[in-house]
């Protein structure tokens, strides 16, 4: 599998707005990530340089205005964290990672619900 940069969770906010709609003009950017966040301008404008310099987004320039695209895709970017999450913490396996969540008491019984679906469906299917 291809490595993918690793990028920040300021810049990962970003690319969350570029992966839901593109391409989206740095004003459009501006205006999206200043719903959520307490950033300036400036700082969105060094984000998006930064992204771009990594290479996962990318842009093209009409007129005087740059519109911005995601090179990588949502889903493969957080294939990758994923699997980068359970070697740092649980030594690649999912079980440890499963049992830790499962001792907490954060989840609801709808979350169980669901979990416990997503693994039946799993089982199911015989997928690898």
């Amino acid at each position: 599998m291809e490595k993918l940069p690793q990028i920040s969770e300021a810049e990962y906010e970003i690319m969350k707005i570029l992966w839901a709609d593109y391409p989206l003009s740095t004003n459009e950017v501006c205006q999206r990530a200043q719903q959520t966040q307490n950033w300036k301008p400036k700082t969105i404008h060094t984000l998006l340089s930064r992204l771009s310099s990594k290479c996962v987004i990318a842009y093209e320039q009409r007129g005087r205005m740059y519109y911005y695209y995601p090179l990588i895709s949502q889903k493969k970017y957080l294939k990758q964290e994923n699997r980068h999450f359970l070697n740092r913490f649980y030594g690649g396996k999912a079980a440890p990672m499963l049992s830790s969540l499962l001792s907490g008491d954060e989840l609801t019984d709808a979350d169980l619900n669901d979990l416990y679906t997503l693994i039946h469906s799993k089982m199911k299917s015989g997928d690898k």
